[in-house]
């Protein structure tokens, strides 16, 4: 009887955090939808609007229209010139040996290859379907991304539909023989998981020492999950935080895995916590202790914009945050400090210049995502509006 009362507790839980969850969700995406049609009302995604750009130097604070800091704009192709209809972007990642942008779009998927000079070279081909694609495996149908762990040839679909047997959670596939993906499991006890980061786990809490640890990004919660053993994933923390309105992404900031960075999609929007004054803010936790997070401080961007995605490369986190795009902070201060108030802005490049003389607006405009990890150090930013720029930061 006490199990039966006890599951039945864990059910009725459950059943309320994924409805809050969805209410999370539903005032994310009606404001998206809102802000995207004000968009479109002022052109901002008309044909011809946008003319493709080869290198301008970033000089006393501009490159051409765009305000920058210790980034150059190396090259920009519109999404009509890649051969979008809708002219809409979106998320964005990179390949490298040749280095090509993979560039995402509301109808679509475009690629641009960065040359050595930083250049884009885009020739649209328009790809069949039918003739050119094969999927493998197409059981959760959409997601709102996938996590790649190349280390165990695992993908990690998040964000799938709620109602499907994950829960919304972490949908595992093993790409181990790629053309005959399988699904060991799902990561569910905590529900919808909007992103993630999962590694292999090298950090001070020694008892997880080499195993598969998965940092997700839950909505309202960092959560952190030991995938391990694919069939029986452990839920090792559910951390809340001061502040929380939709907790989005994150990324593990410092090489010995003892400090992550989170970012809230909604914070500056509904005024919570700190982030009540509409400037972008970045939540330090503490995860030297895997089982107990501490959320020990937060940055504050000098301007008004809403944080979308960041990355971290060699001591610098890479942001892009919507309408004030590209910001470049210095987060090596974070052991010693782990406060935040040591954290410097470097360099950015914004945009979205429509907003620059009131220092920035809280909407959902410009920069959607970057990808920092070309071994050549160029940038890619890819703008809602415009397209995708390829940048070098030079401080």
């Amino acid at each position: 009887m006490r199990l039966s009362i006890v599951f039945s507790l864990i059910l009725a839980c459950a059943v309320v955090a994924s409805r809050e969850g969805e209410s999370r969700m539903a005032h994310l995406m009606s404001l998206k939808l809102e802000h995207r049609e004000r968009a479109r009302s002022q052109g901002l995604f008309r044909v011809n609007k946008y003319t493709d750009k080869g290198s301008t130097k970033c000089v006393d604070g501009k490159a051409g229209e765009y305000s920058c800091e210790n980034v150059d704009l190396q090259g920009f192709l519109s999404h009509q010139a890649l051969g979008s209809t809708t002219r809409e972007g979106n998320d964005i990642w990179g390949m490298y040996g040749r280095e090509f942008g993979i560039v995402g779009q509301t109808d679509g998927t475009a690629f641009v290859e960065i040359l050595d000079d930083g250049s884009l070279d885009s020739s649209p081909t328009k790809f069949s379907i039918k003739n050119d694609l094969t999927a493998w495996y197409n059981d959760f149908g959409s997601s709102h991304n996938i996590v790649a762990h190349e280390e165990e040839n695992m993908i990690y679909a998040v964000g799938t539909a709620r109602k499907l047997n994950c829960a919304g959670g972490l949908w595992m596939v093993d790409v181990s023989d790629p053309a005959n993906p399988v699904s060991p499991g799902c990561v569910n006890e905590d529900g919808y998981v909007h992103d993630a980061q999962c590694v292999i786990y090298k950090g001070p809490d020694k008892k997880y020492t080499g195993r598969e640890i998965c940092f997700n990004y839950n909505e309202d919660t960092l959560t952190i999950v030991d995938v391990t053993d694919k069939k029986t994933p452990i839920q090792i923390s559910k951390t809340p935080y001061v502040g929380s309105s939709y907790t989005h992404q994150g990324w593990i900031a410092t090489e010995d895995m003892a400090y992550l960075l989170l970012d809230d999609e909604l914070d500056e929007m509904d005024g919570t916590g700190e982030a009540a004054n509409g400037h972008t803010t970045t939540y330090v936790f503490d995860v030297n202790d895997l089982s107990a997070p501490r959320h020990t401080g937060t940055y504050q961007s000098p301007v008004r914009s809403i944080d979308h995605n960041q990355y971290v490369l060699n001591g610098l986190t890479y942001q892009a945050n919507y309408g004030s795009g590209l910001r470049i902070v210095d987060i090596s201060s974070i052991p010693e400090d782990p406060s935040g108030k040591g954290l410097k802005q470097v360099g950015f490049f914004d945009c979205h210049p429509e907003d620059d003389e009131e220092g920035g607006r809280v909407e959902f405009v410009g920069s959607w995502s970057v990808y920092p990890y070309f071994r050549s150090r160029y940038i890619l930013l890819n703008s809602i509006e415009r397209g995708v720029y390829s940048l070098k930061y030079t401080g």
